[in-house]
């Protein structure tokens, strides 16, 4: 169902029960899957492929130009949404900067109001972002990451899965898998309870720990001490693999945790 108000363009693809509410604008070159809901005044600007079942809210823009001083507005690039998401009002989505690039979020992500992806992010799968909170560009998010209310990422930083993510915080670094991370490119332990939620058992969890405590312990450079350490007892595990996979690529460094939160 199109209200009458709306602008939605000829070559738009819209699929079966999508819904277009008042005022809302869809461009050309624009794909809304099955069941996907526009409410009044929501904007998906060309090169947007939204998938099923999702809802962009008021005064929400999908597919918004680049904030880059160097871009050529007739690059053609896009925005991939998966199934299942949901932009809350005042979300914006840059799309890609390349031509023929995508910036992407997978399936199941909750973006609340004014939250902002930047252009070339790489969004994983059940990603919640709370009010106000910012991906600048070139950002990869992993699964399962909640970020708090007006927490911000530096462009080109990565962001593990599992990741609890604090208001009001920074990362200027790359931030490990299942971790905590407050303030300022610091670490306070695992998260745990997303981990037991999540349903990883209890021996995983353990090694995680030990896993964690060792390669903060360890003196040298990161990369190395986990490559090493996958070469032991922590690369049969799948959790501690994960996590210390992490390590060996990045060019931003990497959060560590605090003096009292080392332990954790």
């Amino acid at each position: 169902m199109i209200h009458p108000t709306a602008i939605v363009a000829e070559t738009a693809q819209l699929e079966e029960g999508v819904q277009v509410g008042a005022y809302a604008i869809v461009e050309d070159d624009v794909t809304i899957g099955e069941g996907s809901v526009l409410e009044a005044h929501a904007i998906v600007k060309r090169g947007s492929r939204i998938g099923k079942s999702v809802t962009v809210g008021h005064f929400a823009t999908i597919g918004a130009l680049p904030q880059d001083l160097s871009f050529d507005a007739n690059t053609e690039s896009y925005v991939v949404v998966g199934d299942h998401c949901v932009f809350r009002e005042g979300v914006t989505v840059s799309r890609a900067t390349q031509p023929t690039e995508s910036t992407r979020l997978g399936t199941g992500c909750f973006l609340m109001a004014e939250s902002h992806v930047g252009h070339d992010c790489d969004v994983g799968n059940d990603v919640i972002m709370a009010n106000g909170s910012l991906l600048a560009g070139h950002v990869s998010v992993g699964d399962n990451v909640f970020f708090g209310g007006l927490g911000a990422v530096h462009q080109f930083c990565r962001i593990g899965e599992g990741v609890m993510y604090g208001g009001q915080s920074a990362a200027t670094k790359d931030v490990p898998p299942f971790t905590k991370f407050d303030g300022r490119n610091t670490l306070f332990g695992l998260n745990l309870v997303g981990l037991r939620r999540r349903g990883h058992s209890r021996e995983s969890i353990q090694a995680l720990q030990q896993c964690y405590r060792q390669i903060f312990s360890e003196p040298g450079n990161l990369k190395k001490t986990a490559a090493a350490m996958l070469e032991g007892a922590f690369g049969s595990i799948e959790e501690t693999r994960r996590f210390l996979a992490f390590f060996l690529t990045g060019d931003r460094g990497f959060a560590r945790p605090s003096q009292g939160a080392k332990q954790r």
